[in-house]
């Protein structure tokens, strides 16, 4: 009985000693791992795949081999490429994004290809990223496929990922492989997704901070954002929370907010509220929106304003010269320019000031 035991136990320890002594070496592969990311707005796109060489093989139809096969290992009968070596290739979108159109949801996907002979291929995104290749794949764990035209490349040896025509809402990720190129279209709903960002930031640390109101409101206003919302976001930085404080910065975007909503007078309005406490920079920086608007009148007037407070000091003469010029009072401007000369704080400013004289010399506008 002792005996039995005993060799139980031996038994035991070389089972335990077995699977101490030889474990899962980490050893040089010949295909090499790599990683690919980008960031289209603020979703991260990445690719984890295994890099096999070319080294004078016949790649397709060979290598690879075109359609749907089975590769005598595994559970599935029927297969498609693992889109590199090795283990699975896996592409990441940490938010929803569209693949050519088709919409799939934020997560880790199993990324394969059915290879064809055409010149075409299919790209398939399953549930199950976790598995060696794709000898476990099931078609019923697959979650978008998509059908793509390849191309043509020079020669490329190793395998790679590439992100080409990256812009602000989409990229096209390519698999490009010995002569041939895969790729897919990934779009990004930029605006929505980061306002859904905004509002979750806002109930955070980030929202006991004015500009993080100031930087929602301006962002909302300038993307196609709700410009209710964006109002009430940039209202609650000029007034209403512990932390508000209006600045010429904050009421200039709740300007431009109430001029895209078509409230223009409010919009002049808000801005006119603030002058009494402007600088003579903000000042002269309203003028120039004024101009711009269309407003010459009413700018002509935040100029005056502001050289009467700010009496000969930069840049008053160069305001009064801008609004004098939109008005095509060119001689009463050419004399605040000469003004303006004479003050200009550094040769940059002297520079742009002399340029404008030029121009006005000429009898062409300034603005």
């Amino acid at each position: 009985m002792k005996k039995n035991n005993l060799t139980k136990l031996v038994l035991c320890l070389f089972l335990t000693v077995s699977f101490q002594v030889f474990p899962q070496l980490n050893l040089p592969r010949g295909s090499q791992m790599a990683t690919i990311s980008q960031r289209i707005g603020i979703t991260d796109v990445y690719i984890k795949y295994s890099r096999p060489s070319v080294n004078k093989r016949e790649i397709w139809g060979k290598l690879v081999p075109y359609g749907m096969n089975n590769l005598g290992f595994g559970t599935a009968k029927e297969s498609p490429w693992r889109a590199g070596a090795n283990e699975n290739t896996i592409i990441k979108f940490t938010s929803d994004v569209k693949i050519e159109g088709k919409e799939i949801k934020a997560g880790k996907y199993g990324l394969h290809i059915i290879v064809n002979a055409d010149d075409t291929a299919t790209i398939i995104f399953n549930k199950n990223y976790t598995a060696w290749g794709s000898y476990f794949y099931e078609p019923s764990e697959d979650v978008v496929r998509v059908n793509i035209k390849t191309k043509t490349i020079p020669f490329k040896e190793q395998l790679a990922y590439e992100f080409n025509d990256v812009t602000a809402n989409s990229a096209v990720a390519s698999l490009n492989w010995e002569k041939k190129q895969f790729p897919f279209k990934i779009e990004v709903d930029v605006t929505n997704i980061v306002l859904a960002d905004v509002r979750k930031k806002l109930q955070n640390q980030p929202g006991f901070n004015r500009q993080s109101w100031e930087q929602a409101a301006a962002y909302a206003m300038n993307n196609g954002g709700d410009l209710n919302e964006a109002l009430n976001w940039i209202n609650g930085a000029i007034a209403g929370q512990f932390f508000s404080q209006q600045t010429f910065n904050n009421t200039n975007i709740k300007a431009g907010i109430l001029n895209k909503m078509g409230k223009k007078d409010e919009a002049i309005a808000a801005l006119d509220s603030y002058m009494p406490k402007a600088t003579i920079l903000e000042a002269h920086q309203y003028g120039r929106q004024l101009i711009t608007l269309g407003m010459k009148d009413k700018a002509l007037e935040v100029f005056k304003m502001n050289a009467k407070k700010n009496k000969n000091t930069w840049p008053v003469h160069y305001g009064l010269a801008r609004g004098y010029s939109a008005k095509g009072e060119y001689k009463t401007a050419l004399k605040h320019l000469k003004k303006a000369l004479a003050n200009a704080p550094n040769a940059a400013s002297k520079g742009r000031v002399q340029a404008n004289i030029a121009k006005l010399e000429k009898g062409e506008d300034i603005n």
